[in-house]
């Protein structure tokens, strides 16, 4: 199993350089960050130093999205910095929730995000792609390797995933739902006759490695509020009780009531007081590094060939850490 830290980019800059340099040497594989520009600073800027710095961690987005930047602007940011640092990006990509809805617009729809995946990936990797009705190829890019990696969680995002991306990202470590998820991409790969095992597996999620289980829980409560935020447009699209969405995933958000974007994806985040602590349980990895090797055997078990840490709470360094010296080793 592979690492990832995600973060979000705070200023100072520097701070998240050196934590994706730390992650690095503990044996992370994978440095993500949020991408939303109105809450945090330019994330490709950033990996532009966090590449200089490092020697083998591959950079990406968790998640950006086919609205904020033009397709061939993002193909073309992927491309420089694999030219510049030899093809050590990935492309995360989901319909946008925070970098849209800050920007008063609308999350995209999943035939735009469909569409933006093929171009995006063509595009990086030197190949022509039509663009508004315009054929067009970004002409100096040689060997070109860009992975796109779908974020997903309701049933038609979850059949876009496995018919048309390199990966597809999870973000919640619930061993049941994951399980579903899973199976759900794997099977609309293979219906579009594609190698279901080829598509990596990313399951990210809160890890807060200590004993004291209601202090972890209080610092990542804000996860479910995130998550809240996809599983509200299922329901708003499919009813509260579908047989397409299992009740696992939606039952917890009845008591949800608005969303805050300035607290987004912060612990003591107002807005996820509707999250239970059964909910922080199921959905991050809690309490002692034994807890979370156990769990993350599980989601291995499922399928899954990456866990990505998100580290916004108050013991990162200790997190990452604690995972280079326990919980790397064990699933290596």
């Amino acid at each position: 199993m592979d690492f990832g830290l995600v973060l979000q980019t705070d200023p100072p800059a520097s701070k998240v350089v050196e934590l994706m340099r730390r992650a690095e040497q503990r044996g992370f594989r994978y440095g993500w960050t949020f991408d939303s520009a109105v809450l945090w600073q330019e994330p490709f800027v950033i990996y532009s130093q966090i590449l200089a710095q490092t020697e083998r961690l591959h950079v990406g987005t968790m998640v950006t999205n086919p609205g904020t930047r033009a397709w061939e602007v993002t193909a073309s940011t992927f491309a420089t910095l694999n030219d510049m640092f030899g093809n050590r990006t990935v492309c995360g990509i989901g319909r946008g929730d925070s970098a849209m809805r800050v920007a008063g617009r609308r999350p995209n729809t999943l035939a735009r995000l469909g569409e933006a995946i093929d171009v995006i990936r063509d595009l990086a990797e030197g190949r022509e792609a039509e663009v508004d009705g315009n054929p067009i190829r970004i002409p100096w890019i040689e060997d070109g390797r860009l992975p796109v990696w779908m974020a997903a969680y309701g049933p038609k995002a979850l059949a876009l995933a496995g018919q048309k991306a390199d990966g597809f990202i999870l973000q919640l470590a619930d061993p049941f739902l994951t399980e579903w998820m899973v199976k759900a991409v794997r099977r609309a790969a293979e219906e579009a006759g594609r190698d279901p095992a080829a598509i990596t597996v990313c399951v990210a999620a809160p890890a807060y490695v200590g004993e004291d289980l209601a202090h972890a829980r209080e610092q990542c409560r804000w996860f479910g509020g995130m998550v809240g935020n996809h599983v509200a447009d299922l329901v708003a699209k499919y009813g509260e009780h579908s047989e397409l969405v299992p009740e696992e995933l939606t039952a917890y958000i009845k008591d949800r009531h608005g969303y805050d974007y300035s607290h987004h994806g912060r612990a003591g985040n107002p807005s996820t007081d509707f999250v239970p602590d059964g909910i922080v349980d199921r959905f991050c990895l809690l309490g002692p590094a034994s807890a979370h090797v156990a769990k993350l055997r599980a989601l291995q078990e499922l399928g899954v060939d990456q866990f990505a840490v998100y580290a916004m709470h108050d013991a990162r360094e200790a997190t990452i850490d604690t995972y280079g010296a326990e919980v790397i080793p064990a699933l290596s």
